[in-house]
């Protein structure tokens, strides 16, 4: 890795996860009716699944439609890289009209994490497309039952930006206020919107990343949300002056949940790590290499906004799983707190053995250097 600036202004990416039955096809189909949808390009598996005929405007190619509101719909035969690529040519030689926004619909992919490799990794794509935001169907009356018996459907709400309760109307205020609750230990910082037949308004799924096209800024606080982990109880506190404390009050969703042997919530933790002294560049390279060879399944999803020693600015980082996203030098610290943030959503992995390799790593660097640069 290296402190490499990221060019943000690439083509944001919004990909759309959820169970089987969860309602992805029913969202998918409402949102292509709404106003807003102009511009931007839809990938599916099949027209069939989402019934295009109604909104069917002309045929562009094989793969490639134009609907009435403007978007652009197309059904990717092959693997996600070529279809991305493919449909970026289209856009370059003019073949199908300009779009500055891609939705992803993952029908028949449990998880969402090789799409989100593909669009953190391959050469081509990282250069003209940005992850902006993952969103999470769950079923309002059968999430439950899906969340104890399927750990794919946790990972799924685990990892989202935005999760939607669908079906929302099918469900008795019992019953959704239960699956919120268990929803938001999963993953404070996602907003929850309960959700009638797929209506909900695409401003709510968008612009959830790093960067804000409508301000054209890096909106580092909407995008982290750390304070989320604060409210719900779950951050760590960790900081690295206190590491001798150890924290033995670690928080973690240590819910009693022995009589459930489907439970497999106990296994995925969400909390922030804050450390108030700079951190060395070095050391948070050599424990991301560390963390990601070794426990990288274990890592669902990590973002962070870093205090580098030698650097005026912070440093944005994003990883899931064994795969970090490069690093992002931002313009300027959003507020006048100064302090490392990272959060994790993990499985399996607590906060305790992440804080101290951190802290332990950046102890050894500060020894053996002046402490006074970042070595690029």
């Amino acid at each position: 890795m290296s402190l490499a600036n990221e060019q943000f202004e690439r083509i944001a990416t919004t990909v759309i996860t959820g169970f089987l039955g969860s309602g992805k096809t029913t969202l998918l189909n409402a949102l292509l009716t709404q106003d807003g949808m102009e511009s931007t390009a839809v990938l599916i598996n099949e027209f069939g699944e989402i019934g295009l005929d109604h909104l069917l405007v002309r045929e562009v190619s094989e793969d490639v439609v134009l609907l009435n509101s403007g978007c652009i719909c197309c059904s990717v035969r092959g693997d996600l890289i070529s279809g991305l690529r493919d449909l970026f040519v289209k856009r370059t030689r003019g073949e199908i009209p300009e779009f500055d926004r891609v939705i992803i619909e993952t029908t028949g992919l449990a998880d969402p994490a090789p799409i989100l490799h593909t669009l953190m990794t391959d050469p081509l794509l990282t250069t003209k497309f940005r992850l902006d935001s993952v969103v999470t169907t769950v079923d309002a009356v059968h999430g439950a039952g899906q969340l104890d018996n399927h750990p794919e459907s946790v990972k799924q709400a685990a990892v989202a930006d935005r999760i939607l309760m669908t079906k929302a109307d099918l469900a008795d205020e019992a019953t959704r206020a239960a699956l919120e609750s268990r929803l938001r230990a999963l993953n404070p910082a996602a907003p929850i919107y309960p959700v009638v037949n797929g209506d909900v308004a695409v401003s709510k799924l968008f612009n959830a990343g790093l960067y804000d096209p409508t301000t054209k800024s890096m909106d580092v606080q909407k995008w982290l949300r750390d304070e989320a982990y604060e409210q719900h109880g779950d951050d760590d506190h960790s900081h690295d002056h206190s590491h001798d404390n150890h924290h033995k009050h670690d928080h973690g969703h240590h819910h009693d949940h022995s009589h459930d042997v489907n439970r497999h919530d106990d296994h995925i933790r969400s909390f922030c790590i804050t450390f108030d002294e700079p951190i060395h560049w070095d050391a948070f390279v050599t424990w991301a290499e560390i963390f990601t060879q070794m426990r990288g399944e274990s890592l669902l999803r990590v973002k962070g906004i870093l205090n580098l020693v030698g650097e005026d600015a912070p440093v944005a980082i994003h990883a899931v799983q064994h795969v970090f996203h490069p690093p992002a030098s931002l313009p300027a610290w959003p507020s006048d707190d100064h302090r490392s943030k990272i959060v994790f959503i993990t499985k399996d992995l607590g906060p305790q053995v992440i804080r101290e390799s951190l802290y332990h790593l950046n102890a050894a660097v500060s020894e053996t250097s002046d402490g006074s640069t970042v070595e690029q």
